[in-house]
């Protein structure tokens, strides 16, 4: 594969004892994270945690370097904003993001050969609490870090929107990809005030979504503020996706990504057009069982999910509303 440019900005705390240099601290001043490039090679599309990562530079604090934002409005592509899920290393998110932007590219789908810009906030990288924290220990600390990075995120996504601004202006695209808990850091970010893009992104792409399911519904809440800031909304769900069905006991409450919006066959709340709830539950074209978190990696391990991103990408029609996606190849 074609090696990936990873622009990337985190409120982690920088670590040089850490691989990456970054680890799971965070920095609270959101005017002090940092920003900056690193390239990635080797990623493999068959292996979701391939990749080794070169040198980190142009290393700014606050926002990215002049010559750095020069090279992002020049790069002739579409525009891919990612923000990662629980259970991500630093060098976790980077690989996840160089493999996200070259597994959509292999779809062959105009337009899917994106520059991604990543977020990246301070989860642990750890699967369960060890001993004697209880298992749910290492979720809950990730939870907590993604809902204090709230502001940083904010601070992020309104730097990142003049980008986005000049991304459209020279008639290209651009997306906005959470993925798992990287929703409810998503959700912290709409609650810290983010700046309103008057429809700015094209596509806000909800994957898996660890937040509650109400959370696009009421007004002042939630993720409801993602209605300002891109013209159309596709929630990613699948009631296969064990990480969700687990996620939903430890909240007590449902989860955008098991089922998708409570109310989504309302058109009055979720206006087709502008709203897409989409069924992988009957996806089975990857394996289901290896890795381990197989079933809540659907959006980037299986191509029947990554066709129907990559017409949203591409502008080509999808179904609004509520669908189902199906593919059943073992």
């Amino acid at each position: 594969m074609p090696d990936t440019t990873v622009y990337f900005a985190t409120n982690r705390r920088p670590d040089t004892h850490v691989p990456g240099g970054f680890g799971a601290d965070v920095v609270a001043d959101p005017t002090q994270i940092t920003y900056a490039v690193v390239p990635v090679t080797g990623t493999d599309l068959g292996d979701a945690s391939s990749g080794q990562l070169g040198t980190i530079t142009a290393v700014s604090d606050g926002g990215f370097a002049s010559t750095v934002q020069a090279e992002l409005e020049n790069t002739g592509k579409n525009l891919l904003v990612f923000i990662h899920g629980f259970d991500n290393s630093f060098l976790d998110a980077i690989k996840r993001s160089a493999f996200n932007r070259a597994w959509f590219a292999d779809s062959g789908i105009a337009g899917t050969d994106t520059t991604v810009v990543a977020f990246t906030w301070p989860s642990s990288g750890n699967l369960i609490g060890s001993l004697p924290h209880p298992p749910d220990a290492a979720y809950l600390q990730d939870m907590a870090m993604a809902w204090a990075s709230g502001a940083s995120i904010a601070a992020f996504l309104h730097n990142v929107l003049q980008l986005v601004v000049q991304t459209r202006d020279a008639g290209r695209r651009s997306f906005l990809l959470a993925h798992s808990m990287g929703n409810h850091a998503l959700a912290a970010a709409i609650a810290n005030g983010m700046v309103p893009g008057a429809n700015q992104y094209d596509e806000a792409i909800l994957a898996a979504g660890d937040e509650v399911f109400t959370t696009l519904e009421t007004p002042g809440t939630g993720m409801y503020g993602l209605r300002d800031l891109a013209k159309r909304i596709s929630v990613y769900s699948s009631r296969r996706d064990i990480a969700m069905d687990l996620a939903r006991c430890i909240n007590h409450n449902q989860r955008l990504g098991f089922d998708g919006p409570e109310n989504k066959i309302d058109a009055q709340i979720y206006e087709p057009a502008t709203f897409r709830s989409v069924d992988c539950t009957d996806v089975y074209d990857f394996p289901s069982f290896l890795p381990i978190d197989a079933t809540h990696q659907y959006y980037r391990r299986s191509k029947t999910v990554r066709t129907d991103i990559g017409k949203l990408m591409a502008n080509q029609p999808v179904e609004p509303g509520p669908s189902r996606l199906s593919h059943y190849l073992l």
